[in-house]
């Protein structure tokens, strides 16, 4: 006789009152805002939000701020917060060079600055209007650092920035690189040994941690392609570096399924409806 299977864990269900419902999972008690940004529906701070607006229910009755819960519980949330989330803005910024991805630093101003209507990509289609009121909350996921050009997602959504970068993300981030070799800065790929690329790609640690294995190819002969799964501080130079070679351009071209493509630098277009990471 077949043994029976385990059951899956419950997950948020649509309800015609409320955005969702749900049984918490596991038997012990969890934040309430950290069971809402584990099934998917919210970042804690929303969660936080929601139950201050009075939008999230357990069992019938108004949640409180810290509150616990566990699988007994049911948790409703209520159709006002699906209208605030659709609201929510995500924008593909093309980040020039001399820009900081978060805050100014060292009188460099941070990519941000860039999100104006006179910047918004002529070719962007979506039909979401562009409003000042959208900077509120709208927050890099994901870094560049200051001499990196390329794709920089910026959002209000917290579940888009769990996906790119929460601690169980595992989102694809892809690079153009041009290196040179000691004094070699032509035909880099016929002098660097194959061992080392080896290494690139796993074998390198970083911070005391080994890093995961990367996707790395050479592009041409002065460029290398990198696929990441993780994003240590300037991963890429870092580990370069560990193996003589010497960045000289950093381009970030694509994170998960979303491509930077034709959009000039210094220039946005939103996430198109039914476009998903």
């Amino acid at each position: 006789m077949n043994a029976p299977k385990p059951p899956s864990p419950p997950a948020i269900r649509r309800i015609p009152k409320a955005v969702a419902a749900t049984t918490a999972g596991p038997a012990e008690a969890v934040r309430l805002n950290k069971r809402m940004a584990d099934q998917g529906l919210c970042s804690r701070r929303e969660a936080d939000d929601w139950i201050e607006r009075g939008w999230v229910l357990v069992n019938g009755q108004p949640a409180t701020m810290g509150q616990k819960v566990t699988g007994a519980d049911r948790i409703t949330v209520e159709r006002a917060a699906q209208g605030q989330q659709a609201r929510q803005v995500t924008v593909l910024l093309h980040k020039p060079m001399g820009y900081v991805s978060g805050q100014a630093e060292d009188g460099h101003a941070p990519a941000v600055t860039l999100f104006t209507a006179q910047n918004r990509w002529a070719e962007d289609r979506t039909p979401t209007r562009f409003s000042p009121s959208q900077l509120r909350g709208l927050a890099p996921a994901g870094r560049l650092d200051i001499d990196s050009v390329g794709l920089l997602v910026l959002t209000q959504d917290g579940r888009i920035a769990r996906q790119l970068i929460g601690e169980d993300a595992h989102m694809e981030k892809e690079y153009l690189v041009r290196v040179q070799w000691g004094e070699q800065a032509l035909d880099v790929r016929a002098a660097f040994p194959a061992a080392q690329l080896a290494r690139l790609r796993h074998g390198l640690s970083l911070d005391g941690k080994p890093l995961k294995p990367a996707v790395v190819e050479w592009e041409n002969a002065e460029q290398l392609r990198f696929v990441l799964t993780e994003g240590k501080k300037r991963q890429i130079r870092r580990m370069c570096e560990q193996v003589g070679l010497k960045v000289v351009g950093l381009k970030r071209i694509r994170m998960g399924r979303v491509l930077l493509g034709r959009l000039p630098p210094g220039q946005w277009r939103y996430l198109a409806p039914g476009e998903s990471f």
